[in-house]
């Protein structure tokens, strides 16, 4: 029998997104949508002087698997360097896609396994960890210019 798609974990996750405010004074920020349901994720990040992630803030407006990804993703994203981020947002895809056997080192991705199969589903899974990726790389090339 498979998991349910919706499950306690997830629907727990969904109702406890942290850092759900804009961020004023924002090093950068990203959009992300997905098409396919409509589901929406802004996220703010300001950098420290190693360059990496101090403070972020998350409007989210998505289901609840996409509410659940933006928890995890802001449980565990101060103190990530941009590279981490864009190694964590890669290797989520490539596991949601198939390709390979786990979802990385960030923690709390297995309970999206029983969304897998669904591929319709991963886009709204996708959209905090790809918005924050690209904040954190624009905050880094920001802050490169300036200096």
């Amino acid at each position: 029998m498979s998991a349910p798609l919706y499950n306690q974990t997830i629907l727990r996750l969904a109702t406890s997104i942290p850092y759900q405010a804009r961020l004023e004074g924002a090093g950068a920020t990203a959009e992300r949508r997905s098409p396919v349901c409509g589901s929406r994720i802004i996220v703010d990040v300001t950098l420290d002087d190693a360059g990496r992630v101090a403070a972020i803030g998350q409007e989210v407006r998505a289901c609840a698997l996409g509410q659940a990804s933006a928890s995890l993703m802001g449980a565990g994203v101060i103190g990530r360097s941009p590279q981490e981020l864009e190694a964590a947002q890669a290797a989520l895809t490539a596991w949601l896609a198939g390709e390979r056997d786990d979802p990385g080192d960030w923690p709390g991705l297995e309970i999206f396994a029983p969304a897998r199969p669904y591929t319709a589903r991963h886009a709204s899974i996708r959209l905090a960890f790809e918005a924050v990726a690209e904040a954190a790389r624009d905050a880094a090339k920001q802050r490169e210019t300036v200096s």
